[in-house]
């Protein structure tokens, strides 16, 4: 069960499972603690680092924690997978944000996301029933230009990203869970898609009925 707070208010609990290969930091810690999160993500991730890299990678993530901390991120994880065929790693970007609504009735909220979201036409967007009740996904796919001088190639190239992003209203009190999954890994795209499916649908209130 994860504790978060907005606005240094807490929040009903919410629970969720993440699958194997995400590595998450749970922003909402205290300073300390959520240092020290930052330290045993890193060492999950580089498990075969040393700790000239660890205290870099740990500084890193730990003001990325902060930073997160003021767009009312609750935590992110970092997904890696290895690729069949020594394909190489696989990897995608995870956030659990929480933001407050003006309305605290499920089925209102996500039917007022659903039409705000239709309102991008290459989003593609659905009402999904969970075991914890009602969510919206949407699927989008961006085409970025990455300036040559960080391609291996040394000339300017297109990266594509994927995003599935699903808003889960609360059961309780006016706030919105919003789930988003980024990744540049497209050709792994149906992996991350169950992966998410698994996220979203272990997502349970407790108490929160």
């Amino acid at each position: 069960m994860t504790a978060l707070t907005v606005a240094d208010a807490t929040l009903p609990p919410l629970a969720l499972r993440l699958p194997e290969g995400i590595h998450a930091i749970e922003v909402s810690l205290d300073p300390q603690e959520r240092a020290e999160a930052a330290r045993r993500l890193v060492r999950d991730i580089y498990p075969q680092g040393e700790e000239p890299l660890w205290n870099t990678m740990s500084s890193l993530y730990g003001a990325m924690a902060d930073e997160l901390l003021t767009d009312g991120v609750a935590f992110f994880g970092i997904g890696l997978y290895e690729i069949a065929d020594g394909g190489g790693v696989a990897h995608c970007a995870l956030t659990l944000a929480v933001h407050e609504r003006g309305d605290a009735d499920p089925d209102v909220v996500a039917e007022g996301t659903r039409a705000a979201l239709l309102g991008d036409p290459l989003r593609e967007v659905a009402w999904l029933d969970l075991p914890c009740g009602p969510a919206v996904y949407g699927i989008t796919f961006r085409k970025l230009l990455v300036d040559g001088a960080y391609t291996t190639s040394g000339v300017d190239e297109e990266l594509v990203m994927g995003q599935i992003q699903v808003h889960i209203p609360f059961p309780a009190g006016p706030y919105t869970a919003v789930l988003t999954l980024d990744t540049a890994s497209v050709a792994q795209w149906e992996e991350f898609s169950h992966a998410m499916a698994e996220i979203i649908g272990s997502v349970e209130f407790p108490g929160g009925k």
